[in-house]
């Protein structure tokens, strides 16, 4: 038996859900596509697209878990690619206060989001 995989989303669990769905619109352009609620208000699920790909990434919001998450050493990250000068882009993420990494030499840098989750920028080749 051959398995064909194909990526669908990766889960993030986030203490402000609307803070978050703020800082992922405002640094890279993501915005939701859909969302899915208990319907005891346990917990919500934010799918986010950036509009061209089929690649989801899903916020979780718990009710019952009000504490920072522990990312542990942090080494899991995802990746984004984005258009247009990408000089500007880091500038525009140095002015939001969200660049907590930078690697000139390896031409990349990261931001992390109000969780601390780290997010590489790359640019669109």
């Amino acid at each position: 038996m051959e398995i064909k995989g194909r990526f669908d989303h990766f889960n993030i669990n986030v203490t402000n859900l609307e803070k978050s769905i703020q800082f992922y619109e405002k640094a890279l352009g993501l915005h939701e596509s859909h969302r899915k609620e208990a319907a005891d208000g346990s917990f919500i699920l934010v799918y986010l697209t950036d509009g061209s790909s089929n690649f989801l990434l899903e916020l979780t919001w718990l009710r019952d878990h009000t504490q920072a998450y522990e990312l542990g050493e942090n080494e899991s990250h995802l990746c984004l690619r984005v258009a247009g000068d990408y000089d500007e882009a880091r500038k525009f993420h140095k002015e939001m206060g969200c660049v907590c990494f930078e690697n000139e030499q390896m031409g990349l840098y990261f931001i992390n989001d109000p969780d601390d989750y780290w997010i590489e920028i790359l640019p669109l080749k």
